[in-house]
This record gives C-alpha cells, sequence and structure tokens, in this order.
C-alpha cells in the first residue's frame, strides 16, 4: 500500500515540519500490509521545504505555481508519474493520501493519475495544530 510519507512522520512536508499521526501510522501497522512511503513532490525534484503551491485544473490539465509565482507544474506531474511507477513495481492497489495536498488531496495530480490507473486512493487528514 503507498502512503503519504509524511502522514508516516517523515520530513517531506512542504513546511519541512514532521506531524507524524500515531493513530494513523498504528492502524497500517496493524493492517499487515507492506507500507511503502512516497512523497509525489520530493519524487518530482522539489526541495522540502519548499513554498506553498496553488493546484487549478484547465481542461483537464493541471497547472501548479508556487507562491513565489513559479510554475511547477513539471515537477508535480513527474511526481505523480513516478509514484504511480512504485505502485506498479509493487502491484499496489490502494494508497492512503494526505488531504489539503495539491498532490495527495482529493483533486491532487497524482490522486487523479492514481485513480485513473485504477488504484484505490483514500484521503486521509493530519490534524491542525
Amino acid at each position: 500500500m503507498l502512503v503519504s510519507g509524511c502522514l508516516l512522520g517523515l520530513r517531506c512536508r512542504y513546511d519541512g515540519k514532521i506531524r507524524r499521526i500515531p493513530e494513523i501510522v498504528q492502524k497500517l501497522i496493524d493492517s499487515k500490509n507492506p507500507l511503502i512511503p512516497v512523497c509525489p513532490e520530493q519524487l518530482g525534484g522539489l526541495p522540502t521545504p519548499r513554498p506553498k503551491n496553488h493546484l487549478a485544473w484547465r481542461d483537464d490539465k493541471p497547472e501548479v505555481i508556487n507562491e513565489e509565482g513559479t510554475d511547477v507544474t513539471l515537477q508535480f506531474v513527474r511526481g505523480a508519474e513516478e509514484t504511480l511507477s512504485l505502485a506498479r513495481l509493487f502491484s499496489v492497489r490502494r494508497a492512503i493520501l494526505k488531504s489539503g495536498s495539491p498532490s495527495c488531496g482529493k483533486e491532487g495530480v497524482t490522486t487523479r493519475l492514481l485513480e485513473d490507473n485504477g488504484i484505490e486512493v483514500a484521503i486521509t487528514d493530519a490534524p491542525r495544530e
């Protein structure tokens, strides 16, 4: 099962903070499924920390612009494709991804690509501080 690395406490959030969610981690451990942590944004070549990004869909194509005005669509698409490659490599059929992310959220670039390729995606959230 693919899992957003930030949900597991990996330092891959855009702001570089660690927000491990013990309840989610425990449920995943209890499920006995092999876990494959991913961060599509890092897989696409973006650093951590990185500026916040805004996603818009235009004619069913993503456009991602960061808060500094830089177009990072290519990195988001590349990260989604790398995530799909990992899913195929490990015959993954399910993913648990982080809500609110332009990659992994409900309408995220990676979420859409995984779903379009038959992978079931569940979206979950980290508690706000």
